[in-house]
């Protein structure tokens, strides 16, 4: 039996619940689990109907940690068939207590802490101490290292996505009567915060109007920044050139991607906040769409630079915008796309859990 020990998961939403959600249910089909994760208010619907135990910690989050961890130390005590602990996060193996083997997946941003600091310290105490480091990408690895991991404990292991689901008939002909025949159509599905780059997009987008007069861009999430996002657009008089949308399905979504030319996020290094890999380019690509990322972070392990997407510098306007013209002109974004379908193949879980297989065995 593994344990999963988690702070993200769902019905909570977000790439990390995603991400654990997926690791979790595909592990179940080779070993036995057990999940510790937090309390949510929807939990009871969401927990009767998976295939493996949840156990939910709740009370006040400052100490929910402290509680997690006892009841983890408390159930290794009491059961002897534990193989492991998969832990989302350093600070969810903080304080749990054992001999068994512990695997910690990274992701970029909670372990870029300055060398010498304390928070660096707890990192390195916790990930020098743990049989093996996942890392989210090649970038990520990297940071780590720099940071004081032992390189021999990291595996590069991206995350995983489902296949992609077929498109119903009712989701496209609204994602085309939102989209009003406008093109070409540009789209970002993302959380509204700095190092996503919303506002870079937006400026680009005010030169590309001057060529594509018919051009639309479809921003699709919520998050700290949006106000400034459509105070800019409002600013720059582009309101009929962009869509903002939130609370959508997940078809209508998908939808929209489908139906959309190029995928947008060029990314930067905002204080310690990093892309660490950017699971959005590779659900753009399961559609066939091409992606623009930033050269900061992990987004080259999602695009393969030149072939199924560009990777730019998201501090510079022109290349930005010349990156988005580069796909648009002579439609190169189609020969781009059809690379891009088949390059992500690699990213669907059941290639992924394999590499997982070799360090669980």
């Amino acid at each position: 039996m593994y344990l999963v020990v988690t702070r993200s998961f769902p019905p909570e939403v977000g790439g990390m619940q995603s991400l654990m959600w997926g690791l979790t249910t595909h592990i179940s089909k080779n070993f036995m689990v057990k999940v510790f994760a937090d309390h949510h208010n929807n939990q009871t619907e969401h927990d009767q109907n998976v295939s493996f135990s949840i156990e939910r910690i709740g009370g006040l989050k400052i100490l929910r940690k402290y509680r997690k961890a006892y009841l983890v130390n408390e159930y290794i005590k009491n059961n002897k068939n534990i193989k492991g602990i998969i832990a989302d996060h350093w600070k969810s193996l903080e304080l749990i207590k054992t001999d068994k083997k512990k695997i910690c997946l990274i992701h970029s941003k909670e372990i870029n802490h300055k060398k010498g600091s304390m928070l660096n310290g707890r990192v390195l105490k916790v990930l020098n101490n743990v049989d093996c480091v996942v890392s989210n990408s090649h970038y990520t690895k990297d940071l780590a290292i720099n940071c004081g991991v032992s390189s021999e404990k990291i595996t590069v292991i991206n995350p995983g996505v489902e296949e992609p689901r077929d498109l119903d008939e009712k989701s496209l002909t609204e994602a085309e009567s939102l989209l009003k025949e406008k093109k070409p159509r540009l789209i970002t599905v993302s959380r509204y915060d700095k190092r996503k780059n919303h506002e870079k997009i937006i400026m680009a987008l005010r030169n590309l109007k001057q060529i594509y007069p018919n051009i639309i861009y479809i921003s699709v999430g919520y998050g700290e920044e949006e106000e400034n996002v459509k105070k800019l657009v409002d600013e720059l008089d582009l309101n009929n050139h962009v869509l903002f949308l939130k609370d959508i399905s997940t078809d209508l979504k998908n939808a929209l991607i489908s139906k959309s030319n190029v995928f947008v996020m060029p990314s930067i290094i905002h204080k310690k906040s990093v892309e660490g890999f950017g699971i959005a380019f590779v659900e753009a690509g399961q559609y066939g769409i091409p992606s623009i990322g930033g050269k900061d972070g992990g987004a080259a392990d999602a695009i393969d630079d030149g072939k199924t997407g560009i990777i730019c510098d998201g501090n510079n306007l022109d290349e930005i915008y010349s990156s988005i013209n580069k796909l648009l002109e002579r439609n190169l974004y189609l020969e781009l796309g059809k690379n891009a379908k088949s390059f992500v193949k690699k990213f669907e879980w059941n290639k992924i859990i394999e590499e997982y297989k070799k360090i669980l065995l």
